[in-house]
């Protein structure tokens, strides 16, 4: 796809992580959930326990960060205590600096869309007619519309599938070595995203990352260095 400086790049598609990549969410989600377990009478987890399972899909992760939980009575409550954080701006704060990145993609040339292991409830918000997502992302994909989730590779069959794109199109940028290991088997381009700090290049060594960024702005950059 050519793209405003006319130059021909091999990139067509850049598909983001959403947790701690579009938006910085990990010490939000953990006030979150000890909330959510303190509402149902359960014992707040410890910082380290939710640190080691971040990446998980969230109801596979509370299985270990409350044992013997039930996830129903869990469910019921995390969607009324979200809501309230998201309306109070606790929760999914999403920066100006990281709008300005996904304008100036769009204006490159590049299709954004989003790729994550939240399910369609807990990213409603985020696709709302109003929100400043909606008229920036093509498409997206979540726990509830894909068959398969991260870090299987083939996560991202829908993703292609729907849009008629070839993975060596296709950049995944990400902050966790499941979505190194999702996007690489799928033979997608990764960009590992180390902004929050929870990563670090150690952690992606068994995978061939195409580029680290230790802050969202230097995305473009690095998405325009893809050969």
């Amino acid at each position: 796809m050519a793209v405003s400086s006319g130059v021909q790049r091999s990139i067509s598609t850049v598909v983001f992580d959403v947790d701690d990549t579009l938006i910085l969410t990990e010490a939000a989600c953990f006030e979150l959930e000890n909330e959510v377990l303190r509402s149902i009478g359960r014992a707040p987890m410890a910082r380290e326990l939710h640190l080691s399972t971040w990446g998980m899909s969230l109801l596979d992760a509370m299985l270990e960060r409350s044992p013997g939980i039930d996830l129903g009575e869990f469910s019921r409550a995390y969607e009324r205590v979200m809501q309230t954080h998201v309306e109070t701006g606790l929760l999914d704060v999403l920066s100006d600096e990281h709008l300005d990145v996904l304008d100036q993609l769009i204006a490159d040339g590049y299709t954004v869309m989003l790729l994550t292991s939240r399910t369609e409830s807990e990213i409603r918000h985020l696709v709302a007619a109003d929100h400043p997502l909606t008229k920036r992302v093509a498409r997206v994909y979540h726990a509830d519309n894909v068959r398969y989730l991260k870090p299987s590779p083939q996560v991202f069959d829908e993703l292609l599938a729907d849009n008629g794109v070839a993975p060596h199109e296709c950049v995944y940028v990400g902050d966790s070595p499941g979505d190194a290991a999702a996007a690489t088997g799928a033979r997608l381009r990764f960009i590992a995203s180390l902004q929050s700090g929870i990563r670090t290049r150690a952690d992606f060594a068994s995978y061939p990352v195409d580029a680290f960024v230790d802050n969202f702005s230097e995305l473009v950059e690095a998405i325009a260095g893809l050969r």
